[in-house]
């Protein structure tokens, strides 16, 4: 299968714990966007729930695709969050960000009852780190904060870049929060719980992109097919 195939796959296996009446978090990226094109079919279809997207791109795409949307503020709980992740280790510990709406991601899933996330088979890591670690941070201070995510990051046996994530025509991509990102290149992580706590201590640094213990299943695909990996 191409990676669009196994992105479809995955997000038509996610429906199988989607039912009527869920107020349901939905998640940012390509994956979670294959996702919400089933989940607009079945609401096509007669099935009924509240989404909650965790990015102004996904709300978009719930509106043009007619799914019903309200504010986590209206909904204090939701049932189920589906969203994607840019790396998943053995125990189901996540990396995520890569399109740069963690902390909404983040907010919205720890409203959640269970956590299910998609991903082709490619994200799957012994160890999280190959992939950059995305850290929203506030734009005040910036380089001072940056300093600081790299002391912390070499402590923790980083040895690649730590840069702050630029768009288009190299100006500094802005969060849905008007918030900045910082990506830090580690390589593996070896501790992930101490370095979200080490991050998360630096005032200018609003949320890392390290989701531990907060994922229940994990829906895979690739070309032998889908599976589902539970936390061991």
């Amino acid at each position: 299968m191409s990676p669009e195939d196994m992105k479809a796959a995955a997000g038509k296996a996610a429906m199988a714990h989607v039912r009527d009446g869920m107020r349901l978090g939905i998640g940012s990226g390509s994956t979670a966007e294959a996702f919400v094109a089933h989940l607009a079919e079945a609401v096509g279809n007669g099935l009924d729930i509240i989404g909650v997207p965790t990015s102004e791109r996904t709300a978009r795409l719930c509106v043009e695709m007619g799914i019903r949307l309200e504010s986590l503020d209206d909904i204090v709980e939701l049932d189920l969050v589906i969203d994607g992740a840019d790396e998943i280790d053995p125990h189901l510990n996540l990396i995520k960000g890569g399109g740069g709406a963690l902390l909404r991601e983040k907010i919205v899933a720890h409203a959640a009852k269970r956590m299910i996330v998609i991903a082709d088979e490619s994200k799957l890591v012994d160890k999280l780190g190959r992939y950059p670690l995305p850290i929203e941070v506030n734009g005040f201070g910036i380089e001072a904060t940056r300093r600081s995510v790299e002391t912390v990051a070499r402590a923790h046996g980083a040895t690649g870049e730590i840069a702050l994530r630029t768009a288009r025509k190299g100006e500094s991509l802005v969060t849905d929060g008007g918030h900045l990102i910082i990506d830090a290149s580690f390589g593996h992580i070896s501790d992930p719980q101490a370095l979200a706590c080490a991050l998360n201590a630096i005032p200018g640094v609003v949320e890392n992109g390290l989701f531990l213990s907060m994922a229940g299943l994990a829906i895979i695909a690739g070309d032998a097919g889908v599976r589902e990996l539970t936390v061991p």
